[in-house]
C-alpha cells in the first residue's frame, strides 16, 4: 500500500505544490489505512533480476567485516529502492534514484542526515557493480549530493558534570557516567561490555566499535575508583558490566542507560543530558587540553579527522591565549 501511495504522489507532484502533496499523503493514509490490495492480473510484471546482484554485494560487505546490523540496513534500503524502481540494474538512470529519494524524504519525513546515509548505501552498491563490470555507468555520479548542516552541540561543562554526579541515586549511575566520560565510548559499545573486560591493573579495556574494529580505552583515576566500588557492591552473577538494580539484574540496554541519564539530568537541572554528550565532552576536553587530533581520533574510534572535528567545541579562551602567544608580534 505504501508503494501505491508513493506512486500516486509521484504522479501528482507536477500539478500539486508540496504543501498539497503533504495533505494528500495524510488523506491517503487515513482513507487507505488497513486496506488490502486485491490481486489484479493486469498489474505490471515485477522485476527481480537485481536480487542476485544485491545478495552478491551484501556477501562482499560481510567479507569486508561489516556488522550484521550494517548488512541488514543495506539490504533494507536497497530492497526498497530497487523494488520501487522496478527495472533491471543496467537500466536504472540517475532520475530514478533522485525521484525515489525525494519521495522517500517526503513520505518518511526523514532528516537530511538520514537521507545522506541512505544515499551512501546506494552509492556503495552502484560503485561495487561498476567496479565489477556489472553495469557500464554508475548512475549515482549524477544523483545530487545531500547537504547536511552540522550544528555543534555543546558539551557538558565541568559544573554540569558535577551536578549530575551529585544527583545520582546509586554508585552504579556514578560509575556509569564517569566511565562514559573517561572512555568516550558509544552507548552501544557500553551495553556490550562485560565485567571481565576491565583491566584494573592497567586501567584500560578493549572496546569493539563500529565495523568490528577494536580499540583500547582508558579509565581515569575517578572512573577507576567508582568502577571498583560499583563492581564490589554487586552480588549478582551477570557478566555484564552494567546491570539493572533489581533482580534478576539484567544487562542494561541502550534505552535503559539513556533513561537513567535523562532522569538524573532532570533532578540536577541539566538540560539535554544523554550518553552521547559524555562522548562529545570527552573529545572536546581532550583536544582543548592538549591531546592531538590524531590521538583523539584513536580514542574515539574514528577513521576520519573531520568526524572527530565535528565533536569538538573549540575553547575560545584557548584560541585567544595561543593567538597572543604566537601572533602578538
Amino acid at each position: 500500500m505504501e508503494q501505491k501511495i508513493l506512486e500516486v504522489l509521484r504522479r501528482m507532484q507536477t500539478v500539486i505544490p508540496e504543501e498539497g502533496l503533504q495533505e494528500l499523503k495524510c488523506v491517503l493514509n487515513m482513507v487507505l489505512g488497513g486496506c488490502e490490495l486485491a490481486e489484479n492480473m493486469e498489474v505490471m510484471v515485477v522485476d527481480k533480476t537485481w536480487v542476485n546482484d544485491m545478495e552478491d554485494f551484501l556477501i562482499s560487505k560481510e567479507l569486508e567485516g561489516k556488522s550484521k546490523k550494517t548488512i541488514d540496513r543495506y539490504r533494507y534500503e536497497l530492497n526498497r529502492l530497487l523494488s520501487y524502481v522496478n527495472k533491471r540494474i543496467s537500466d536504472i538512470v540517475p532520475g530514478d534514484i533522485s525521484e525515489y529519494m525525494r519521495m522517500y524524504k517526503m513520505i518518511r519525513k526523514i532528516s537530511n542526515a538520514t537521507l545522506k546515509n541512505v544515499r551512501a548505501v546506494y552509492s556503495s552498491f552502484f560503485v561495487w557493480l561498476r567496479d565489477r563490470d556489472r553495469i557500464r555507468k554508475n548512475p549515482m555520479i549524477l544523483v545530487e549530493e545531500v547537504k547536511v548542516e552540522y550544528k555543534l552541540q555543546n558539551p557538558f561543562s565541568d559544573e554540569e558534570r558535577r551536578l549530575l554526579l551529585r544527583n545520582c541515586k546509586t554508585i552504579r549511575d556514578k560509575a556509569m557516567m564517569e566511565f562514559l566520560y573517561s572512555t568516550a565510548v558509544r552507548v552501544s559499545e557500553l551495553t556490550a561490555l562485560n565485567r571481565a573486560d576491565v583491566r584494573f591493573a592497567s586501567k584500560d579495556l578493549i572496546v569493539f566499535g563500529k565495523g568490528a574494529k577494536e580499540r583500547v580505552v582508558y579509565l581515569n583515576d575517578i572512573s577507576n575508583m567508582y568502577m571498583k566500588e560499583y563492581l564490589q557492591s554487586r552480588d549478582d552473577d551477570n557478566p555484564a558490566l552494567f546491570v539493572s538494580e533489581n533482580a534478576p539484574n539484567q544487562r542494561l540496554t541502550k534505552n535503559g542507560i539513556e533513561d537513567i541519564i535523562r532522569r538524573t539530568g532532570r533532578r540536577a537541572g541539566v538540560t539535554k543530558a544523554h550518553p552521547h554528550r559524555f562522548r562529545r565532552t570527552a573529545i572536546t576536553n581532550a583536544t582543548n587540553r592538549g591531546m592531538t587530533l590524531q590521538e583523539a581520533m584513536i580514542m574515539a574510534g574514528h577513521s576520519k579527522p573531520e568526524t572527530t572535528m565535528r565533536y569538538c567545541t573549540v575553547d575560545q579562551a584557548g584560541v585567544k591565549y595561543h593567538h597572543q602567544k604566537y601572533l602578538s608580534a
